[in-house]
């Protein structure tokens, strides 16, 4: 044999399988089935070559090389190796694998990109022989609301125990080991930095009293708090990095004069993350923040709706509080005895009840998922004489009870940094004939309403809470028939990271 001599294109073995095969600068090594392994120094000559001339393998001592500057050594389709070893890295599956896919059955030598948007996923480790790796990534950024369980085979063990394991954090990605049957499978690598494509959100505030700190709780979030209108000014943000965490209420509705109902609660609607820092939510918010980017956001704060400024009839509907695509209705005004029905919003305002029974508005009005509040109570006619609550973001409106109607309750947020219920609807009127007291205010913001108590002094009674959308207070019943009051005022809150 010469040092140097030039083959056919396919060098073959005795069984006519494939040993080299050289196109152009691609090279391919072995055919499907084979196992390619390096056991020794086989090469006799300095070079082989294909018949144009390419270097197929060559060799200077006791090194080896396979290909020429420039060429692609490849294994044939379905060839496997042996002999090479493992450099720690993985060939990474690139179809995510999706909560219909659970449980997943992982392939040493793989990795796989585990998608949990949908729900959790279980994946099933391989029986480990020592040098055997797997990689997992979280895909869409999901592990901390829907995990993976990683579960290893039969005795196996995770880091010296036979039990699962749990990846639970957003972003992550880990890389296990097989090392021997005392440890099993040993987390070589884990990533939890949550890299993505995106910009944290910069932004300022504008409109009088509004306000933007960072949260006592968290260094790298902001809070925007907006009790009068203004703007959101967004100069950075793009990308997962900027959605935000909100909460949006509305007015609430003004009370009814005389036997009359409290007004409803402003629609209430809040969404949190888990990403912009920890804090506890109400029970209506959505997981599904809203995404930013550059540009000035318009925030409409709305005002508490008014009573009537003659008695027995209804209060009037608040007006509504909007911040980009979310718009929270303003809460229905409490119905009159004048055959003036209760308002429909947020929450519905609460019904009257003298002669006649007059029902209680409609919340969810018009109908968002979650509900942004609850229907007004119903008055009760005949004597004693009564006015319903208002409903809340919480609770209906009560029809009656000790008392006047009693408002519904609101929600508890600490979006703000510490909890606050908002969204209360008001009180019903009291009347006379054994029924003198008014309705209670619902927890978070709503207005009592008014006694009766002749010659008509009608005490008590209030306003709904400024910056909590509470329903005002109706206004009580006999002589002289007093008016109601005017809901609170609502706010729109904006929580976020920004370092």
């Amino acid at each position: 044999m010469t040092s140097k001599i030039k083959v056919d294109n396919i060098n073959k073995v005795s069984d006519d399988s494939n040993i080299i095969n050289k196109c152009g600068t691609a090279i391919s090594v072995g055919a499907s089935g084979n196992t390619v392994a390096v056991t020794g120094n086989d090469i006799r000559s300095d070079s082989y070559k294909a018949a144009d001339g390419g270097v197929i393998a060559s060799q200077s001592g006791t090194t080896i090389t396979l290909g020429a500057s420039g060429d692609t050594v490849t294994l044939a389709a379905g060839a496997s190796q042996s002999g090479f070893g493992r450099t720690g890295t993985v060939d990474w599956i690139t179809t995510p694998k999706v909560t219909g896919d659970s449980p997943v059955t992982a392939v040493s030598g793989n990795g796989y990109f585990l998608n949990t948007s949908a729900g959790t996923i279980t994946l099933n480790l391989p029986a480990g022989s020592a040098g055997d790796i797997i990689s997992l990534a979280d895909y869409a950024a999901t592990w901390q609301t829907s995990a993976v369980t990683v579960v290893p085979n039969g005795t196996d063990k995770l880091g010296g125990t036979n039990a699962s394991t749990t990846l639970a954090v957003e972003g992550q990605s880990v890389t296990f080991v097989f090392v021997d049957s005392t440890q099993g499978w040993i987390n070589t690598m884990d990533s939890t930095s949550n890299v993505r494509g995106g910009a944290l959100i910069a932004a300022t505030v504008s409109g009088a009293c509004n306000t933007l700190v960072t949260a006592p709780c968290c260094a790298n979030v902001k809070i925007a708090t907006f009790i009068n209108p203004g703007t959101f000014c967004v100069s950075a943000g793009a990308g997962p990095l900027a959605v935000v965490d909100y909460m949006v209420v509305a007015g609430g509705g003004g009370g009814g004069g005389g036997i009359s109902g409290g007004g409803g609660a402003g629609g209430y609607r809040e969404a949190k993350t888990g990403c912009n820092g920890s804090y506890t939510a109400s029970p209506l918010a959505t997981p599904t923040g809203l995404p930013l980017s550059p540009g000035p956001y318009s925030i409409a704060v709305g005002g508490g709706g008014t009573t009537s400024p003659t008695p027995n009839e209804a209060g009037n509907t608040g007006d509504v509080s909007t911040f980009s695509t979310i718009t929270s209705a303003g809460g229905g005004g409490g119905a009159g005895p004048n055959n003036a029905p209760a308002g429909t919003g947020g929450s519905g305002g609460g019904g009257a009840g003298t002669t006649t029974s007059y029902a209680g508005g409609a919340g969810n009005t018009p109908p968002v998922s979650p509900s942004q509040g609850n229907n007004g109570g119903d008055g009760i006619s005949g004597q004693p004489y009564r006015g319903a609550g208002g409903g809340g973001a919480g609770a209906v409106g009560s029809d009656y009870g000790p008392t006047a109607g009693p408002g519904g309750a609101g929600v508890t947020s600490s979006i703000t940094a510490s909890p606050v219920a908002r969204a209360g609807g008001g009180g019903g009127g009291g009347g006379a004939y054994g029924n003198p007291t008014g309705g209670t205010g619902g927890t978070g913001g709503g207005g009592p309403g008014k006694s009766y108590s002749p010659p008509a002094s009608f005490p008590g009674g209030a306003a709904g809470t400024a910056n909590t959308g509470g329903g005002g207070g109706a206004g009580g019943g006999g002589e002289g028939c007093a008016t109601g009051f005017t809901g609170g005022s609502g706010i729109v809150v904006i929580r976020y990271k920004f370092q």
